[in-house]
């Protein structure tokens, strides 16, 4: 806290002192001089931007560790594990590396820059955002394209991939990140029970004939997490004197279902979900990902909540947090707009991702207004909801989501791949929504407040957040700004 604060106050001291009225009344308190200085630098995004970097924020809730790596994260570790890349499609693939493919370690930034240069835009949507190809590819279809791309070294990367999540919440002033992820062994729980019959109408009857498969492979999926937490440890020398920073970010998983996958897939995969979710306490909750948009996804929709609501039933402590209403107009046909939000919630959804397409439901106001008396926190992600749908500005449902009372969380959801990070976040929200300095604390709270943590875990995280605000704003009343 107290490097990010030093950066705050070498970087705005010299130029964003507040009037002499504001700046010293008597009383005044550390919440009210950072509101005030907040508001001569809104306008001022590299002064912003630095205050921001150093906000404490609370929590990351909507996070995947496949799309938390920048692509050259990736080609790094592509290099030191000995894969390729392949020139023709531009993706890292195994080895050996006969042509097109060539060396991801042969000094590609060198040798080949523009090669490296074109991987970078292929793992991320870099060129996207930069106005490059547009007409040849949206940034819908580059987004979800890229995982493809670097799976071969995400799938051999995972305590990389958390000390990297890690790092990245540490230097974002970021306590709690909640990444969703799932196990080897889960996976081939899910590709062997898929095999097994599979009857909407009996699921009960569905899951008996998987069930007897599961506890080993629960075990399995224990012990890789366990492994994965060891080996972002050993990165960044936790419990030594020359620990990084990130050793001090709480982390939980979120177990989640792929559903552009075959029923019988997705029902053992939310079966495995929940089931780890109720037995490790390293895993707080369960998810279902992919495009909603995607034809099994759309055609499968009510059968997968109806899959949810049943699991629900049989695991009622398990919470869920679902990916809803990730939708615009013109992605989908109206129709498809008009209830995904309303049955994640009739489902057992005790947060929601996304929602960006709330106006487009039948009957918003009573939906919006289930949502805040049931208090149904939404995972706001601004940049990637801009990328990805085209939605941002006056036209995301942000300010609607607040007028109604719904409480609401900022996230970063895929930030290498889309190029950002949770500061950037919060930028978007004073920038582009008008968000004051008490709406940023609010969400940073609210963040801790909708976490999936024990209520003993979040006493103390609301503690730790809490004298991070007040450190935080000290240090700016003492550097009579």
């Amino acid at each position: 806290m107290r490097s990010g604060l030093k950066l705050l106050v070498t970087g705005l001291m010299a130029c964003a002192a507040l009037p002499a009225a504001a700046a010293s009344p008597a009383g005044i308190q550390g919440e009210d001089r950072a509101a005030a200085l907040f508001d001569t630098l809104v306008a001022q995004t590299p002064r912003l931007r630095v205050f921001l970097q150093a906000m404490p924020k609370g929590a990351d809730l909507h996070n995947h560790l496949w799309g938390t790596p920048y692509a050259e994260e990736f080609l790094g570790w592509a290099a030191e594990d000995g894969l390729c890349v392949d020139r023709a499609a531009l993706a890292i693939v195994a080895g050996p590396c006969a042509a097109p493919a060539r060396p991801a370690a042969a000094g590609l930034t060198t040798a080949d820059p523009a090669l490296y240069d074109d991987m970078i835009n292929a793992l991320s949507t870099r060129a996207h955002a930069a106005g490059v190809g547009r007409d040849e590819r949206t940034g819908h279809n580059q987004f979800f394209a890229t995982f493809d791309k670097f799976a071969p070294v995400a799938i051999r990367s995972a305590g990389r991939m958390l000390a990297s999540a890690r790092d990245k919440a540490a230097g974002d002033h970021v306590q709690y990140v909640e990444l969703m992820q799932n196990t080897g062994a889960m996976t081939m729980f899910a590709i062997d029970a898929g095999r097994q019959p599979f009857d909407a109408r009996d699921m009960a009857g569905s899951l008996a004939r998987i069930a007897p498969a599961m506890p080993p492979a629960l075990t399995a999926a224990g012990a890789e997490l366990a492994a994965m937490r060891a080996e972002a440890d050993r990165l960044q020398h936790c419990g030594q004197p020359a620990a990084e920073g990130g050793c001090a970010v709480d982390v939980r998983y979120l177990s989640f279902a792929l559903r552009e996958s075959p029923p019988a897939v997705v029902f053992a995969q939310l079966a495995f979900a929940f089931a780890l979710a109720e037995r490790d306490p390293a895993v707080v909750g369960v998810n279902i990902v992919q495009p909603e948009d995607g034809p099994v996804s759309t055609a499968d929709y009510d059968l997968h909540m109806a899959m949810l609501a049943f699991f629900h039933a049989r695991h009622p402590t398990v919470k869920i947090s679902a990916h809803a209403g990730e939708l615009a107009l013109g992605l989908v046909p109206p129709a498809a707009l008009r209830d995904h939000i309303a049955k994640a919630v009739a489902a057992g959804a005790s947060r929601i991702g996304h929602g960006v397409d709330i106006a487009h439901e039948t009957d918003a106001p009573a939906l919006l207004a289930r949502m805040a008396r049931g208090d149904i926190a939404v995972e706001i992600n601004l940049t990637s909801n801009d990328t990805i749908l085209g939605v941002k500005g006056a036209a995301h449902p942000l300010a609607l989501y607040r007028a109604a009372g719904v409480p609401v969380v900022l996230s970063t959801d895929d930030e290498g791949v889309s190029r950002s990070d949770m500061t950037n976040e919060y930028l978007r929200a004073a920038t582009e929504q008008g968000l004051t300095y008490r709406d940023l604390k609010a969400i940073a709270r609210s963040g801790i407040a909708h976490a999936f943590m024990t209520p003993a875990d979040k006493a103390k995280a609301v503690a730790r957040l809490e004298a991070d605000f007040a450190t935080f704003e000290t240090e700016i009343v003492r550097a009579r700004f």
